[in-house]
């Protein structure tokens, strides 16, 4: 499993390890969701749209937050995801698409959110442009993805650790992956020349439970089960990938609390609207 996954991954392979490891992930970046669902400004009735939306654990928050009489959708390109999703409510519509290829529903949203799902277009231009389409005039959009990994060792600390122990060719910041807009300028340039306006980015920052709130021991096998490292791993055999568990065991233990493991993380929070 490549460490730069394009859509086609999430679509198969990548989709299926997110929904074995949902309920951690989703627990693990909860404190995300508060801040990004507050930044869409859900002030009157809306249809709203959750692209990339997982197993729907932040679509449910959103259609809670949302205004009475607000119709609140799901979009995911791995079926495993939203067949995840679609079991857990009836209050909200998950579907399966490519919102930054499928063609723009003839009533368009009224707001777009988005989780980190916004980092793996293989045509970023063309991507952001077809979300514009899916937005109202004036329609608003809140986008969450990752600063630079200096800023986010809960992620980086796990790819420092293999690579003492494997060869990992240097990520590609071109490339679709986790921190593929860490530097905040390169997606505002996108979106403006996408036509979205009045654009804006404000930084997360606090600390994420590893896993949901494991000790250092499961914590480092939820991160090894959960990331591409942890593929590369298993190519190289048991003795390296027992190798990297203990020392990335040792690691987490340095940022336990209460016997849980917490990491700092820092989150880019992009808003803007569709131009009128």
């Amino acid at each position: 499993m490549s460490e730069n996954p394009a859509a086609s991954d999430w679509a198969t392979a990548r989709g299926e390890k997110w929904r074995k490891q949902l309920s951690g992930m989703e627990a693990m970046l909860l404190p995300v969701d508060e801040p990004l669902i507050r930044a869409l400004r859900l002030d009157a009735p809306y249809r709203i749209a959750d692209i990339g939306c997982g197993g729907g654990g932040t679509t449910l928050k959103i259609s809670r937050r949302a205004v009475a009489g607000s119709v609140v959708h799901g979009f995911d390109i791995s079926p495993a995801l939203i067949e995840a999703a679609a079991v857990r409510s009836d209050e909200c519509a998950f579907a399966l698409a490519d919102v930054g290829t499928a063609p723009a529903p003839e009533e368009p949203f009224d707001r777009l959110l988005s989780r980190f799902g916004i980092m793996f277009y293989d045509d970023p231009p063309s991507a952001f442009a077809n979300l514009a389409r899916w937005l109202t005039p004036d329609g608003r959009f809140a986008f969450a993805a990752w600063g630079r990994p200096v800023e986010n060792p809960w992620m980086s600390t796990i790819r420092e650790v293999a690579t003492e122990v494997i060869d990992i060719p240097p990520p590609d910041p071109e490339a679709p992956g986790p921190f593929r807009y860490a530097e905040d300028g390169k997606l505002l340039a996108l979106l403006d020349q996408a036509g979205f306006g009045d654009l804006d980015m404000h930084d997360w920052r606090g600390t994420l439970p590893i896993g949901g709130g494991m000790a250092p021991a499961e914590a480092a096998q939820f991160a090894l089960a959960s990331f591409s490292v942890g593929d590369l791993l298993a190519e190289a055999g048991d003795e390296a990938a027992n190798e990297v568990h203990r020392s990335l065991t040792a690691r987490f233990s340095e940022h336990q609390q209460d016997g849980v493991v917490r990491m700092d993380a820092c989150v880019h929070i992009f808003t803007g609207a569709r131009a009128a």
